[in-house]
């Protein structure tokens, strides 16, 4: 009888997290703008927010995202060959904020950049250094979502300047092996989607190449709420299609922390157990590409995913980009 044929799979082996020291509650934000607590809470869900000090950069909270994550699966930097960081507020416009956390961690060999795709950063980034993994050409990536939406907030907007935080999560994404099989350790299937005509609802109004200047972020929040439960289910969908699994199959949801409703609707869509969500957007706030691997590190630490578990992973960003990883733990 022959050998059953091994198939690489790229295994989280451990998941870190670094947030600012500031909190900031919506008592706070009351005596800044017109707003209030009840106001945040029954539109968001969100009761606080960190945000960064002079201090903390994105490469900063990213630094220390991965070094957790690589404390809590055991390996050193010495081990690391790819940095891939989603991040949409890099510290400069070049270099890379991963080659600044590739800098700060020591480590000189294999290949560090960046992936732009703002909210969907974080599953872009999976997918991409799946890939790279599946493929043989590396064994072990940092894949980072790091954030400082503070540094572009329109702080007299009460209509954005209450919804994001800041803060860093990150996974150590290892070589394995699998048969091929669903009950495989690893990245399963990820999927992704964009669609540039959606622009103007959620953007940032500067850059280089247009004012010169950072900009301020811009969003119509009826519009991304309207477009994005059906986004968001419609690649889910597809992960179910791909892997012949469905929402009872699930021990988690983790979907990127935007505002409680959405996720809500988009749980409910797919009839994923109001239990099995994984739900940190009441202390994080929106943290972007960061929001996923935060949520990750609260729901592994806490003993809530475990070896073996099944989890979905969805986000939906500004472009729009949106997208799913589902990942046997």
């Amino acid at each position: 009888m022959s050998e059953m044929r091994k198939v690489q799979r790229s295994v989280v082996e451990g998941v870190g997290a670094r947030l600012p020291e500031k909190r900031v509650t919506n008592a706070d934000l009351e005596k800044i703008v017109d707003t209030t607590d009840e106001w945040i809470v029954q539109r968001t869900g969100i009761r606080e927010r960190r945000i960064a000090g002079p201090g903390e950069t994105t490469s900063v909270l990213a630094t220390g995202a991965a070094q957790d994550a690589l404390a809590k699966a055991g390996r050193s930097a010495a081990d690391v060959d790819l940095i891939v960081v989603a991040t949409s507020t890099p510290d400069y416009t070049f270099p890379s904020t991963a080659t600044q956390v590739q800098a700060a961690l020591g480590i000189t060999r294999g290949a560090a950049f960046d992936v732009q795709a703002v909210c969907s950063g974080f599953v872009y980034a999976i997918a991409i250094a799946d890939k790279f993994i599946a493929s043989g050409s590396h064994d072990c990536a940092l894949v980072i979502g790091a954030e400082t939406f503070s540094r572009i907030l329109d702080w007299q907007d009460r209509t954005t300047c209450v919804l994001f935080g800041d803060g860093a999560g990150a996974i150590v994404l290892a070589r394995g092996e699998g048969e091929g099989k669903i009950s495989d350790r690893g990245v399963l299937t990820t999927h992704l989607r964009s669609d540039g005509r959606h622009r103007e609802k959620l953007f940032v109004d500067g850059g280089p190449s247009t004012t010169g200047t950072v900009g301020h972020l811009r969003m119509s929040g009826r519009d991304v709420f309207r477009h994005a439960v059906g986004m968001v289910t419609d690649v889910m969908t597809d992960a179910f299609a791909a892997t012949g699994t469905s929402a009872q199959d699930l021990a988690w949801f983790v979907p990127h922390q935007a505002n409680e409703r959405i996720i809500d609707a988009s749980a409910e869509k797919l009839g994923i157990a109001p239990e099995k969500i994984v739900k940190t957007v009441h202390t994080h706030g929106n943290t972007s590409a960061a929001s996923i691997p935060l949520a990750l590190s609260v729901a592994c630490g806490d003993g809530r995913i475990k070896r073996g578990d099944l989890v979905m992973l969805e986000a939906m960003g500004g472009g729009f980009t949106w997208g799913s990883a589902l990942v046997r733990w």
